[in-house]
Parts: structure tokens; sequence; C-alpha cells
């Protein structure tokens, strides 16, 4: 078990917020990447840097629309493989071999787009992240 470094913070500081200005306190608290709302004070006090962060509400909501995307096709590409198993079962049938064949072709066009949309994804992601 990791121990706990011991604080040499011993004084504690009181103060009085309207509604407002703590409203407008947690707000920035929370657009920080500070993990207590007494170290992101304690930096305003002492001017050290506040890592903020902004979101693009749009590109949010595009990141959402695109993960359930990509989620859904995945979903499809499982789908397809299951199915050309089952077909592979019934290759010997002659009526089956050119639906088949027309499957696989079909199935791989598939797959490149699925690849294709997860690499765009990735890149949203990246963007998005501000990696």
């Amino acid at each position: 078990m990791m121990e706990r470094k011991k604080s040499n913070r011993t004084r504690i500081v009181g103060l009085r917020f309207t509604p407002e200005e703590y409203a407008t306190i947690e707000s920035k608290f929370r657009g920080s990447t500070c993990r207590k709302l007494s170290d992101h004070i304690r930096k305003h006090l002492f001017d050290k840097p506040i890592v903020t962060t902004y979101r693009n509400q749009s590109l949010d909501d595009l990141m959402e629309e695109t993960v359930e995307l990509r989620t859904e096709l995945s979903a499809i590409g499982n789908n397809i493989n299951q199915i050309a198993k089952k077909l592979n079962t019934v290759r010997q049938i002659a009526e089956f071999r050119e639906s088949i064949l027309r499957f696989e072709l079909e199935k791989t066009i598939l797959f490149n787009k699925i690849d294709e949309i997860k690499t765009h994804t990735q890149k949203i992601s990246e963007q998005w992240l501000q990696l």
C-alpha cells in the first residue's frame, strides 16, 4: 500500500461567497484539470499556471455520433463474419457459389469502408482530445 505524504498545511482560511461568486469559481474549477477545488484556489492565490480545457459542443456532438456509428458498423461487420462462416459450409452446392463470391466481394468493400471510418474516427478523436 502506498503511504500518504503528510501535509504541512495546518492553517484553514474560511471564505464566504455569494451564490454567483461560488458558481463562477466552481465553473472555472470544472474547466480546469485540478482534482480538488482547494488546489485550484491555491494555484490562483499563488499565481501558478492553471491548465484549462475547452470543448467545442458541435465537435462533441459529432464525436458522440461518430462513436455510435463506429459501434454499429463493428456490429454489422461481426454479423457478416458469422454469415460468411455459415456460407462456407454450403460452398459445395454449385448454385450458391456465385452468390458466395458476390457476398465475399461486397464484404471486402464494406470492411475497407469500415477501416476508413475507423481511421477517420481516430483522427477526429485525436483532434477532439487535443492530443
